[in-house]
């Protein structure tokens, strides 16, 4: 089964995140969620990222706010995909841990979404899985064929009411 790890800089940050774990469930990838701090617990984020990959996973996803260097500090310890969300705090309305989590030095890529886009993170997660899981593939066609129907008949009824 595919493996993902959902790491939070705080337990406040878990709110934002329930969709992306239901993103991630929903197309039966196992998902492991941890709270660690790139600034307060920087042994055990370090410990957990370099010991990923041996531990099965096969994307990681980093959720922080503010000075939101948890995906990048992640991404120095493995050559795992790391995708990094960036959570709208109360300062600068996220735009801060936005460009601390996609300004990373050359070699050290994170895969960013936006400010509070867990669900996109998850997804981006299940597209880079399905280059091995076919099943996962044929669930985001699924997926996307669904969507597109939701949006014609938003177009029907739209054009029927206007």
């Amino acid at each position: 089964m595919p493996r993902v790890a959902l790491i939070m800089g705080s337990k406040s940050d878990a709110p934002s995140l329930e969709g992306c774990v239901k993103v991630l469930r929903s197309f039966d990838i196992d998902v492991e969620v941890h709270v660690a701090s790139a600034h307060r617990t920087p042994e055990k984020v370090a410990a957990f990222a370099s010991a990923a990959r041996e531990n099965g996973f096969e994307v990681l996803i980093a959720a922080a706010g503010k000075a939101a260097h948890l995906a990048g500090v992640i991404a120095g310890h493995t050559t795992l995909p790391v995708i990094g969300i960036p959570i709208k705090s109360s300062l600068m309305d996220g735009l801060d841990s936005l460009l601390s989590t996609v300004q990373m030095p050359t070699g050290i890529p994170v895969a960013t979404v936006a400010v509070g886009g867990g669900d996109n993170a998850a997804y981006l997660a299940a597209q880079i899985l399905s280059i091995k899981y076919p099943e996962i593939a044929e669930k985001l066609s699924a997926h996307r064929e669904q969507m597109a129907k939701a949006i014609e008949a938003d177009d029907a009824q739209i054009a029927a009411r206007l």
